[in-house]
């Protein structure tokens, strides 16, 4: 009879949304900042080391064709947390423009009108559940660490965290937070202590801001990569990478140490990409806050060990929409019908996805109540074909281009005027997904 009544009620548990029992499964999202998708060994790149990346990418279910929502962090970072798209959740961009004093971004932050329109960015979070949040209905202790735009962590759901996330002071982008890993580990180390305290399942958002500028590399790393590039501001970069890499060992050798690793889901994904310029410390174009390959594809892993089989998948489109559906499953806990995404292990259900969406906006919100102003791309990739449609309000006289990723997966040949057709059918599809207003 005791038996019957714990099935009814882990039965009801998840019908109704009450927390889950104890031993659910844990999960640890790893978001790297500002790293194209090349920059791993499992990638291919030919300097750059990544030997714990690359071992999770061969313990993981890995989709090589994974792709953000945005190329920019603060809306690419909404839109995993959400599993919406940008426009959906009206976080477009990463500060807001006072529009009456002509004030770009945080430049504005001391003038009175300022505070209110930060806030309606802020608020955006809370109008959407979050993943966070719904693990909290389940019973699940959430850790905020690393880069966090949306003001104090508890507005998206955390029940702790390390961003305060007040712009009076210095609240932005992450604040306290944006020390983990550049400084150890040992906020997630006491975070991980209160969970077996409580004896609670967990989830930790680890978006360290690495690989992310400033590039001040261990000086090991940053003479060890010198000697492969004549550029320094390369060398550093890449140094960069190698660091971010030893961190998310020491980070996945926590768990392991625990006894942690079997149920804990791990995920990993960018926030976007990264392309150094050589001689300046700037990102080249076509990466970050662009819309090509450099700018918003990704690999994404998944790892549970026992639960995924590891796999590598250099075909099937993934999206970091996908991240929270995946989650939210994997802990039994209720998906809302506005989020689009698919579970990242239903292989099948990926594998029928005939398209990949997202689009690209300015850095600053030209208008916080009419977010969507600031849209410069949206793009569609489709099996091997990928098709740029630039908004003719913010970037009068760009073209539509086309790109074929199988033959030019860096995009130098615009195919569009040789393909009107599959200019035609991408266009219809990706207006059929969203128009742009």
């Amino acid at each position: 009879m005791s038996r019957f009544f714990l099935l009814l009620g882990l039965f009801l548990s998840v019908a109704t949304g009450l927390p889950a029992a104890p031993g659910g499964p844990n999960v640890l999202l790893i978001i790297s900042d500002d790293q194209a998708w090349t920059d791993y060994g499992f990638m291919g790149h030919p300097a750059i080391e990544t030997p714990r990346l690359d071992r999770l990418a061969g313990e993981s279910l890995t989709y090589t064709r994974g792709y953000v929502a945005a190329p920019l962090c603060r809306p690419s970072l909404a839109s995993i947390m959400l599993g919406l798209h940008p426009h959906q959740h009206g976080i477009t961009g990463n500060d807001p423009t006072l529009p009456t004093k002509g004030k770009r971004g945080m430049a504005g932050r001391k003038d009175p009108a300022f505070a209110g329109i930060y806030e309606t960015m802020m608020h955006r979070i809370e109008e959407h559940p979050t993943i966070a949040g719904l693990l909290g209905k389940r019973g699940y202790l959430s850790f905020q660490t690393g880069k966090w735009w949306e003001g104090n962590h508890k507005r998206g759901g955390f029940t702790h965290g390390m961003t305060h996330g007040d712009p009076t002071r210095g609240g932005r982008h992450g604040d306290k937070g944006l020390e983990i890993s550049r400084q150890g580990h040992e906020p997630i180390v006491e975070f991980l202590d209160l969970a077996k305290k409580d004896d609670k399942p967990f989830f930790i958002w680890h978006a360290p801001f690495l690989p992310h500028t400033p590039h001040n590399p261990p000086e090991e790393l940053f003479k060890k990569y010198q000697a492969k590039t004549d550029s320094a501001h390369v060398a550093r970069y890449w140094a960069m990478c190698e660091w971010f890499d030893r961190t998310c060992g020491e980070l996945l050798d926590l768990l392991d140490d625990r006894g942690l690793r079997e149920n804990t889901v791990v995920l990993y994904v960018t926030d976007n990409g990264w392309i150094q310029q050589p001689d300046s410390k700037r990102f080249a174009a076509r990466s970050k806050q662009s819309p090509y390959e450099g700018g918003i594809r990704t690999p994404i892993m998944i790892r549970w060990p026992g639960k995924v089989e590891p796999r590598r998948d250099d075909a099937t489109l993934a999206s970091a929409i996908d991240l929270a559906p995946t989650i939210l499953r994997a802990c039994g806990a209720p998906v809302p019908e506005s989020m689009p995404g698919l579970d990242l292990r239903d292989t099948a259900a990926l594998g029928k996805r005939n398209a990949i969406f997202g689009a690209a906006y300015a850095h600053d919100v030209a208008d916080v109540n009419e977010f969507t102003r600031s849209l410069n791309t949206r793009y569609i990739v489709h099996g091997d074909w990928k098709l740029l449609v630039p908004n003719e309000k913010n970037l009068p006289g760009a073209k539509v281009e086309l790109y074929n990723l199988q033959s030019d997966p860096h995009e130098t040949r615009n195919l569009a005027a040789k393909h009107p057709g599959k200019v035609t059918d991408l266009t219809t599809r990706l207006d059929a997904w969203w128009p742009g207003s």
